[in-house]
């Protein structure tokens, strides 16, 4: 984080990250941009953006599900695509550092297709609202976690 003259830490209420990788899929893709309302209360069912527990150089982007003890249960919506608790565990409040509120998907042109239409199916659809939600795997999940 940057400091002021005076040494202390700024710290941004708002930010924005990149995603990489299918771990999210279909909430987010790669290559979607995510709004980040860092210090956000979090909550059962939202996308949060954490430090990776055992690489804590390393942020990314998961679904919290459920508290456990001082942290947080979180999952991939993906489920073969990437390490969640099931790997490494309830994450500690700490490691928590946002909630993701919407994602911009950028526009891919394809060649061919019609400028208009093109341009507006994309408008439709590349800004939207991240909401809480559960992924439709949880009901198994809660089976395997007994």
């Amino acid at each position: 984080m940057p400091e002021t003259a005076e040494g202390r830490e700024v710290r941004a209420l708002f930010g924005l990250a990149e995603v990489e990788g299918p771990s999210m899929v279909p909430t987010l893709y790669q290559g979607d941009q995510v709004l980040v309302r860092y210090g956000a209360r979090v909550g059962p069912g939202h996308v949060v953006v954490l430090r990776h527990p055992l690489q804590q150089n390393l942020l990314i982007v998961k679904r919290a599900v459920q508290r456990r003890g001082s942290g947080w249960w979180v999952l991939a919506d993906n489920p073969g695509a990437g390490a969640d608790s099931t790997v490494y565990g309830a994450v500690p409040d700490e490691l928590i550092l946002g909630r993701v509120l919407a994602r911009y998907r950028p526009r891919i042109r394809n060649r061919g297709q019609w400028p208009l239409v093109g341009t507006v199916t994309w408008a439709l659809s590349a800004v939207r609202p991240v909401l809480s939600g559960r992924p439709a795997r949880l009901a198994s999940w809660r089976l395997r976690a007994r």
